[in-house]
């Protein structure tokens, strides 16, 4: 019975300690975004759809003392003035650039957070654990909006300015022979879909079996190469290729390639992004295929048929590490669709985690038997056949929430976030 209790309270420890650890690398990254940052670039507003990066930041530690000072260790609000000011629900996005200093957010943000380690490292894992291991996801996706928005910033200035901004693209792989009509085939059957595990968010669980008919998925993303022919033939202009709804938004938007698009050659090798639904939908039906469904996404990116069993990751269980895959702002850009072959899934695609988030054709829904966690407005309020799910994380994407069963949804008109796609047939 001693040795019993000795097991678990070791392995409570390690646990803790491990999820500590990780608060910690998620800060640092976190911050790193925000080295050399003036105050102009903190407030900004770069798109009306997305609060500026400083309110982000403000947001994380707002969040963190809500659900882990005020609402389980019962502690007073340590800063009460900023409670509507980086509530999710407490002012419209254009009124978020009111902000206090950099330096005062980072007051913020270390007080919460000392308040944080110190409650952590006093109280018992286990009951908490699942809402930790939430807490260091919810920043990892904040940080990942705020990359996306940094970008888009860098986006719209002048393409002298760029110059200035633009990485040389990673391409160490050759050019892809022939990557378009590079198809797997996934023999029909059973595959087990979503996660139990306590990472698991609300919308990934619970995990089921799903039956999928025999279908082919792209061994890689669409390419900038390949996503070039579709702008050569005129894509952009024939209403033929596109949807009716993915029409009227091009009108809108006044479209000609994609938002993050550069002519060059060296990035054709590296996968299109800054794409909308419609225009991933648009270059599906272009070359004859189409967006394939999150299931059949899912299982081409996690299922081992041989050992039939899902795997946490394409690779296996092991986290991502930067020999797997693009993430955690290792290059701070796009990289060779062929560049991490110890990053394939066992079905052989490559890139299905981290470089870009892709398009599938579901809409984003619970599963049967779905509870929200920890809050209704998390997962559930977006259940309105109004957002489409995408999967695989991008360059931005942390390793806390980079996984084959996560699930990101967004309006099919977005094109800000880091998302291109592969096809099915």
């Amino acid at each position: 019975m001693i040795l019993e209790l000795s097991k678990s309270n070791l392995k409570e420890s390690r646990t803790k300690e491990s999820i500590i650890r990780a608060f910690v690398e998620c800060r640092a990254k976190t911050l790193l975004l925000f080295q050399d940052m003036d105050e102009v670039t903190f407030r900004c507003q770069a798109h009306p759809d997305f609060s500026p990066v400083g309110w982000h930041l403000g947001h994380i530690a707002y969040t963190e003392s809500l659900w882990i000072l005020e609402r389980t260790a019962s502690l007073p609000c340590l800063f009460p003035q900023y409670r509507k000011l980086y509530a999710a629900d407490g002012l419209p996005k254009n009124q978020r650039v009111k902000l206090p200093s950099l330096e005062e957010t980072r007051y913020y943000l270390d007080i919460v957070r000392d308040k944080v380690l110190y409650y952590m490292e006093k109280t018992n894992s286990e009951q908490q654990e699942r809402l930790w291991r939430f807490l260091l996801q919810h920043e990892s996706q904040h940080s990942e909006t705020i990359s996306f928005v940094l970008e888009l910033m860098r986006n719209q200035k002048s393409d002298t300015q760029k110059e200035n901004f633009w990485h040389l693209s990673y391409s160490s792989s050759p050019l892809l022979s022939n990557p378009l009509n590079e198809m797997i085939q996934i023999r029909a059957g059973e595959f087990e879909m979503g996660s139990n595990s306590l990472d698991a968010l609300d919308n990934e669980r619970s995990a089921h079996k799903v039956y999928l008919d025999t279908y082919s998925i792209d061994r890689y993303p669409i390419t900038c190469k390949q996503y070039r022919t579709f702008m050569e033939a005129g894509g952009y202009k024939n209403p033929q290729w596109w949807s009716k709804g993915g029409w009227q938004w091009l009108q809108s938007e006044q479209a000609t390639k994609p938002l993050y698009w550069e002519d060059n050659p060296a990035w054709y090798n590296n996968p299109v992004w800054g794409v909308s639904w419609y225009e991933a939908e648009a270059y599906a039906k272009f070359v004859g295929k189409r967006l394939p469904t999150e299931a059949e996404w899912e299982k081409a990116a996690s299922w081992d048929e041989k050992s039939n069993c899902r795997r946490i990751y394409p690779w296996g269980d092991k986290q991502a590490t930067s020999e797997h895959c693009n993430h955690n702002n290792i290059h701070s850009q796009t990289t060779a669709v062929n560049a991490y072959p110890l990053g394939q899934s066992a079905y052989g695609l490559y890139d299905t985690l981290g470089n870009v988030w892709e398009w599938t054709a579901s809409w984003f829904d619970g599963y049967q038997g779905f509870q929200h966690y920890p809050y209704k407005g998390f997962s559930q309020v977006y259940f309105d056949n109004q957002h489409k799910v995408l999967k695989g994380g991008s360059w931005a994407t942390r390793p806390w929430a980079l996984r084959s069963s996560f699930r990101n949804w967004y309006h099919p008109n977005v094109r800000q976030i880091f998302a291109g796609f592969r096809c099915a047939a």
